[in-house]
């Protein structure tokens, strides 16, 4: 209990008071275990992490699960199910055609016969070990992982406004939970995360719960095409969205586009109010800067410590993270 009264402390102070960035273990741990299994979440866990990540997408009957997309073709073992095969087709999905198979088609039932594996066995052939082994998990399942270990939760809302055109919105789902579980206070220890504008504007007239706008480095909000990431992370734009958020979480690329030369973002930011998370940080010398880099090898950790430190020393508050434990 302890732990969690403290991550729920932790993710409302402001940056000033924090000696390094929080931990967000991203999808897990999933530098060491196949990304949103119960495996990845208690090894981050075990690995000091502050707190735990499920992207969320809808089942069939409207059920809520964690999946890093509505697309499971390559995450889980959906392919050697013949039961399963005339379900493969081709969806297009904020804008993009998407080939495989999704999970709207599916009910939890059927869902809950698939197993997960690695999506990135090229880079992580370790992980392939535990394919095969762990059900794809509800999003209450996670809860229940995190409220066990006294850490917080930061879930992501993947594609809500496709999700709605399907007849599956996800907000009246994803907000009964909450309510169900206390988690909609100020104080909770839980922050909200999505790359759209509206779901999160809607959120913030229904619950107290913190928020997250999620930016890249390009392209822009599906549900808002007048509006790119570039505009929002202007000090003009950070005010906007410091009117219904209370975080903004931006790719690693738009405070650091050079090692060792940031941006003004996290300045900016904290000027408007708002707390900075970053993502992705990964040991991986493929998602790693040239100058991190260590030998030739995709595959081969970097130097991920390094990097993380000069966040750190740029005010970073809160970094998500794929092996949890060099954060530590």
């Amino acid at each position: 209990m302890i732990r969690f009264i403290l991550a729920a402390i932790l993710i409302l102070i402001g940056s000033p008071v924090l000696a390094h960035p929080l931990i967000i273990a991203h999808r897990g741990a999933s530098g060491e275990r196949p990304e949103h299994t119960r495996a990845a979440y208690e090894r981050a866990i075990e690995q000091g992490a502050d707190f735990i990540e499920p992207d969320l997408v809808v089942s069939r009957d409207g059920v809520l699960i964690v999946r890093h997309e509505n697309e499971i073709g390559g995450t889980t073992d959906v392919a050697a199910h013949p039961e399963f095969a005339d379900r493969r087709t081709t969806r297009t999905i904020d804008g993009e055609s998407v080939a495989g198979w999704f999970t709207e088609d599916f009910t939890l039932a059927e869902l809950k016969t698939l197993r997960a594996r690695e999506r990135l066995p090229e880079l992580r052939p370790a992980n392939t070990a535990f394919d095969g082994r762990e059900p794809i998990l509800t999003f209450e399942e996670v809860l229940d992982i995190a409220a066990a270990a006294d850490v917080g939760v930061v879930p992501e809302l993947k594609h809500p406004t496709y999700f709605a055109a399907l007849g599956l919105p996800m907000e009246d789902a994803f907000v009964a939970i909450l309510e169900r579980r206390g988690l909609t206070g100020a104080d909770a220890p839980i922050l909200i995360q999505c790359f759209e504008v509206g779901p999160l504007q809607r959120l913030r007239a229904r619950i107290a719960t913190p928020l997250l706008q999620l930016v890249a480095a390009s392209g822009g909000p599906f549900d808002r095409p007048d509006l790119d990431y570039a505009a929002m992370t202007t000090q003009q734009g950070l005010a906007a969205v410091a009117g219904y958020a209370d975080w903004i979480g931006a790719d690693t690329a738009m405070v650091e586009p050079t090692p060792g030369a940031p941006t003004a973002l996290i300045a900016d930011a904290h000027a408007a109010g708002l707390k900075v998370a970053a993502w992705t940080f990964r040991a991986e010398n493929a998602f790693l800067p040239e100058a991190d880099r260590t030998g030739d090898d995709p595959a081969a950790h970097g130097r991920l410590r390094e990097r993380l430190a000069r966040f750190a020393d740029y005010g970073l508050d809160a970094a998500f993270m794929d092996q949890p434990v060099l954060g530590r």
